[in-house]
């Protein structure tokens, strides 16, 4: 058989849907398993996103469309942009893709050549490395802090830029640590990518999804993603539209002169009747986010303080999305160590920090999007297996 691409060789997946596979199969197997390992709103796409898809598909709206997106839906993104951000991009700058993961692929596939350098968050989401190992370019994490709130320092960016640095990527609030970072951190960055000529792809899924209503800052606003700065946001989360494949960019004229292209070589275009639910999605009843947030500040309080009353663990407050990443080696296993234990002996399910890249060791990703009493049992089987009395522990510590 000939031998596949080096860049297929090179690109890899997401452990959380590794652990959930492992997990389906346990409780195949009679096991009862808790889950804390996929990152997925645990509510259901409001019925007026809904109605509008059904709708859509009822009126015949699904035939082919223009590859950057229809034109209600991105004149809607501009205004979304110019209420939350501060900045109205020109229409020629709003590209639609089917969910936020191919903005990131095509992003960097236009930007990216082999040998050049791509700075991102370690612990990160995985896809920035994997995109860029695929590509042929050199991978240059720049770690998280727990002392820092995990939010990515100016000053460590700083030095990890070289000649051959040509893309920043960031990540606020962020998967998997829940930080968010601060406009002057972010000011400072974009300052040090106009100073070196470096693009900045600004991942911002989780930008609605913060515990103080309040829109976090954006990278974009310094250039207004003309000339460097590419945004990216969807609906997969605010909306809980993670099955409906819906995302969009910001990015400057010339490259989406490209990023049309490459959505036509790809995909053709991205499904009609989704782009009229994402037009409802943006120009209804917002209410809907802001009590999902309350909720999950309930389910946070939850999470947090109950890791922080399991031996071995601590875990800091995150500030967006709904993630709390725990600090495990007081348990004294690794990260990968310590999520097969609590898989195996615990029946929960969560994914190892290491799976978010090196500076990973040592911490676990709970996704908090479940029920309180679900969260409360986990936390008392946890409490229950690193109890200094449990003998499996000791014998696997």
């Amino acid at each position: 058989m000939p031998e596949l691409s080096l860049g297929a060789n090179r690109i890899y997946g997401e452990a959380a849907f590794e652990v959930l596979s492992r997990a389906q199969q346990m409780e195949q197997q009679g096991r009862k398993i808790l889950h804390f390992e996929i990152g997925e709103p645990d509510m259901d796409t409001p019925d007026p996103i809904a109605e509008a898809a059904i709708r859509a598909i009822r009126e015949k709206k699904t035939k082919y469309v223009p590859s950057l997106g229809l034109d209600p839906l991105r004149r809607a993104v501009a205004d979304e942009i110019e209420k939350t951000r501060g900045f109205r991009p020109l229409l020629d700058q709003v590209v639609i893709t089917p969910g936020l993961k191919p903005g990131i692929f095509f992003s960097m596939l236009s930007i990216i050549d082999p040998g050049d350098e791509v700075i991102f968050p370690d612990p990160g989401y995985p896809t920035y490395g994997s995109v860029t190992a695929m590509v042929g370019a050199v991978p240059v994490p720049v770690p998280l802090r727990e002392e820092n709130e995990f939010r990515m320092a100016p000053e460590d960016v700083e030095k990890r830029i070289t000649p051959r640095t040509k893309l920043i990527v960031i990540n606020s609030p962020q998967n998997p640590t829940g930080s968010v970072m601060t406009e002057d951190e972010l000011k400072a960055i974009a300052d040090l990518a106009k100073a070196h000529d470096i693009y900045i792809l600004s991942d911002e899924v989780y930008s609605k999804m913060t515990y103080n209503r309040i829109q976090a800052p954006s990278i974009t606003v310094f250039d207004r993603a003309l000339e460097r700065s590419v945004l990216l946001d969807g609906f997969s989360k605010c909306y809980v539209m993670t099955g409906w494949r819906l995302g969009y960019m910001v990015v400057p004229v010339k490259m989406a002169e490209r990023l049309r292209d490459y959505l036509v070589s790809a995909v053709s275009c991205t499904a009609s009747f989704t782009q009229w639910a994402g037009v409802e999605a943006l120009t209804g009843d917002q209410g809907f986010i802001g009590e999902m947030m309350d909720r999950f500040a309930m389910k946070r309080e939850h999470m947090v303080k109950g890791l922080n009353r399991v031996p071995g663990f601590s875990c800091r407050m995150p500030r967006g999305a709904f993630y709390a990443f725990a600090n495990i080696r007081g348990t004294g296993m690794t990260s990968q160590e310590c999520t097969e234990y609590i898989l195996k002996k615990a029946g929960v399910a969560t994914v190892p920090g290491t799976a978010f890249g090196a500076a990973g060791e040592g911490y676990l990703r709970f996704s908090y999007a479940t029920e309180p009493a679900i969260i409360d049992q986990a936390i008392e089987k946890l409490k229950t297996v690193f109890s200094p009395a449990d003998p499996v522990r000791k014998e696997i510590a």
